[in-house]
């Protein structure tokens, strides 16, 4: 393990210890490799080149729209190696929402929620990609790969 030092100005400092005690970190340390782990992740799957994820796509659509339900269901199961699960609710007589849990790779995950979110009568919708790493990162991790 390296030790790295940084330097803050009091106000950063002040707001950062904040951040911590919210989110119930009980060290700089932690909660600073959280930060980093995350932002190196997400940048690792921002590129063009992808990378293996997990995600959550949430979406409010309309139920009384055309055939919705029925192209919705359609679109996961033609991508059923990317749909883990789905839950589904009604939230009023007209509104439902659904979350699905994605697997895969990142561009392939996001090309299909993007897909979904474009649906009409679909709003609301939003898709949280998350980095599915190995369980001890290598620096290798953390570099973007040219395929």
């Amino acid at each position: 393990m390296q030790r790295v030092t940084i330097s803050l100005s009091d106000e950063l400092a002040q707001a950062f210890d904040e951040l911590m005690a919210r989110r119930g970190y009980s060290s700089r340390s932690e909660a600073v490799r959280d930060l980093l782990r995350r932002e190196l992740g997400e940048d690792n799957l921002a590129g063009e080149s992808g990378g293996p994820c997990v995600a959550v796509l949430s979406y409010v659509f309309d139920h009384h729209e055309r055939q919705l339900s029925s192209r919705l269901t359609g679109l996961q199961h033609d991508h059923h190696d990317l749909a883990v699960a789905t839950m589904h609710a009604h939230i009023s007589h007209d509104d439902c929402i659904e979350t699905v849990i994605l697997r895969g790779d990142s561009v392939e995950v996001e090309r299909f929620a993007r897909s979904v979110i474009a649906e009409t009568g679909v709003r609301h919708g939003h898709v949280q990609l998350i980095p599915a790493a190995p369980a001890t990162p290598s620096p290798m991790m953390y570099r973007k790969q040219s395929r």
